[in-house]
């Protein structure tokens, strides 16, 4: 049981990391957009266009760590998929 809760553990750690690199890197590489875009054009703003939609997908990738935490099509929905498939098996 311990090892699984480690497993557990590390796991969302790793989701974790990987979700705080991602979001590093957004507000890095959108920072330099920001700035290269007021340098090279200020008249014509194009850099909310990745902003915009490179947010979209950094806000999907939080709702995945933070809020559904694996439950859509996790591991805890494939146990008990598993489960249910083998009950359904042993009925004659």
């Amino acid at each position: 049981m311990n090892d699984e809760k480690y497993e557990k553990a590390k796991k969302r750690v790793k989701d974790l990391k990987h979700f705080y690199r991602d979001l590093i890197s957004y507000v890095t590489i959108n920072a330099v957009l920001v700035i290269i875009n007021f340098v090279t054009s200020p008249g014509k703003l194009w850099f909310y266009w990745v902003t915009i939609f490179w947010g979209i997908a950094v806000l999907l990738h939080a709702s995945k760590v933070f809020l559904l935490k694996g439950k859509l099509l996790g591991e805890d929905w494939e146990e008990k998929k598993i489960r249910e498939i083998m009950e359904k098996d042993r009925k004659p």
